[in-house]
């Protein structure tokens, strides 16, 4: 049966080859970050307000002046047809169902022309800092004329993470697997074609370049303290993604909600804060919003319910989570997204248990 993101993840690594699943599902180094954006959740607890009258909880919100049915958007990864051919295509319709928002990677296997086509929410362009800005700019230019709204820049890539279990499995794309919207080689490779087009001297004159080459919202992936924060906001960014790359990069740096706080508190909603990494219940999605987080993303579950029914698999994968946030609003008596008070949560630490 289907009835968590839990269930989607067991029957994904039933069905995915040992190297395709590791490369899903693995992190940097010995792992402790990725293992720290899920407990990091699991200590949050929930304080109810009882005898609300709260019946049908207003889930609906508005980021960069557009409104999502949710409070969610599916997070920008890398070659969605690596667990299914349709790929990104699937994942865009099944998202269009729901007026969820997708970021698209610009490793994404399915043209962003045929994804606005089959889009009916919000799409996002992500790209890394290229040492070739010219790559950057066209692939930025393709996405705004098929009709993207914004632009993601990830910024935690000067280079990529140490990840044992790709190297572990000498892991390179199957064939048939590679980015529909790049030109070149060396694609197969994923750490050996970041080691030669990652700008390793990656720095804030990116933001600078970046907003004069396009009119889209610039928005940065991987923010995760007070100070990158206050500097993103001078910079004059539309948006921050609190992000560690989902454990991907640099082993033992905060899990993704523990930098939430900080990182809102620095922003003093000068622009939305979003956050990435370790969501897997709806109940998450609200401790976020109190924690400070206009909004989330969902990476690796959406790529699990791919890989186990294609499109149907991603539309169940949002359709739980949704129903999930419905469930812990109405039984915490919250009756809007846009007012989730910070005291509707707690964390274990603060309420003298031990915290592991």
């Amino acid at each position: 049966m289907r009835l968590s993101l839990g269930d989607y993840a067991r029957l994904a690594r039933e069905r995915l080859d040992p190297p395709v699943w590791d490369f899903l599902d693995g992190g940097a180094g010995e792992e402790r970050t990725l293992l720290a954006n899920t407990t990091a959740f699991d200590r949050v607890r929930l304080r109810p307000t009882v005898l609300s009258g709260v019946t049908a909880p207003e889930l609906q919100t508005k980021i960069l002046d557009r409104p999502w049915a949710v409070p969610l958007a599916v997070a920008p990864m890398a070659y969605h047809t690596l667990v299914h051919p349709e790929g990104e295509a699937a994942t865009v319709r099944a998202a269009a169902r729901r007026g969820v928002p997708v970021v698209v990677s610009m490793f994404a296997g399915r043209t962003f022309e045929d994804l606005a086509d089959a889009a009916g929410a919000p799409l996002w362009l992500q790209t890394y800092c290229l040492r070739d800005r010219a790559t950057v700019r066209r692939l930025v230019e393709r996405a705004e004329h098929a009709g993207f709204e914004a632009v993601v820049l990830t910024v935690d890539t000067p280079r990529l993470g140490r990840r044992l279990r790709d190297l572990r499995n000498g892991f390179r794309l199957p064939p048939g697997v590679g980015p529909a919207n790049l030109d070149g080689d060396g694609f197969d490779s994923p750490a050996g074609h970041a080691l030669t087009q990652f700008d390793p001297a990656q720095d804030w004159g990116w933001v600078e370049w970046l907003r004069s080459v396009t009119r889209l919202p610039v928005v940065l992936k991987g923010i995760l303290t007070a100070a990158d924060a206050a500097r993103a906001v001078t910079a004059g960014v539309d948006g921050i993604i609190v992000s560690n790359h989902g454990g991907r990069q640099l082993d033992g740096v905060p899990a993704s909600l523990d930098a939430l706080p900080e990182v809102s508190a620095a922003v003093r909603d000068a622009c939305p804060v979003l956050l990435d990494g370790g969501v897997r219940r709806g109940a998450d999605v609200l401790a976020a919003r109190a924690m400070g987080a206009d909004a989330v993303l969902l990476g690796r579950p959406v790529l699990y319910g791919l890989a186990v029914d294609g499109e149907e698999g991603v539309a169940r994968t949002l359709d739980l989570l949704v129903d999930e946030l419905t469930d812990a609003m109405t039984l915490t008596g919250t009756a809007s997204v846009a007012a989730v008070p910070p005291e509707l949560v707690r964390t274990r630490s603060t309420e003298g248990e031990r915290s592991g």
